[in-house]
């Protein structure tokens, strides 16, 4: 073999690995991706049957425990659209109506079949995914402005 030959298929050898490294990087992100929508976005989108994860405001007297004490109904909304959640499963203790939630799982029959429920952690602090969806559906207040003008109004 010569030396032209021995590097071509050095070099095809080096391109080939490359190419199955940079497949298998690719599935493994395509398995952790996890896109964002709110209700106003899942009523125009095909979400498939993949996970996902919907935020927007917990419902006002949405919330209704089902009798094995584990399962919890209510509603998400981003005061434009609504859907209905279904979770199994202990809430986090910051969870009620009226505060911002991000829950993550699939949408089944037309009801969003959560895994996991996270809740807002102050009175002060909304997820940039659920305060981005709020101010597109034109609803959003920055707490911050509002206790502002407050104070200059005092």
């Amino acid at each position: 073999m010569t030396r032209k030959k021995r590097r071509l298929y050095m070099l095809g050898l080096a391109l080939l690995g490359l190419g199955s490294a940079t497949a298998l990087a690719l599935t493994a992100f395509q398995d952790n991706i996890v896109f964002f929508y709110s209700p106003t976005q899942l009523q125009t989108q095909q979400v498939g049957d993949r996970n996902f994860r919907l935020g927007g405001l917990v419902e006002e007297g949405s919330i209704q425990k089902m009798q094995d004490g584990l399962t919890t109904s209510f509603r998400v909304t981003d005061t434009a659209h609504t859907i209905d959640v279904r979770y199994r499963g202990q809430l986090p203790d910051l969870f009620r109506e009226g505060q911002g939630v991000v829950a993550e799982g699939k949408l089944t029959d037309g009801v969003f079949v959560a895994r996991e429920v996270l809740a807002k952690h102050d009175e002060n602090y909304m997820p940039p995914e659920v305060s981005e969806a709020l101010k597109q559906a034109g609803v959003y207040k920055n707490p911050a402005e509002s206790e502002t003008k407050t104070a200059k109004k005092e």
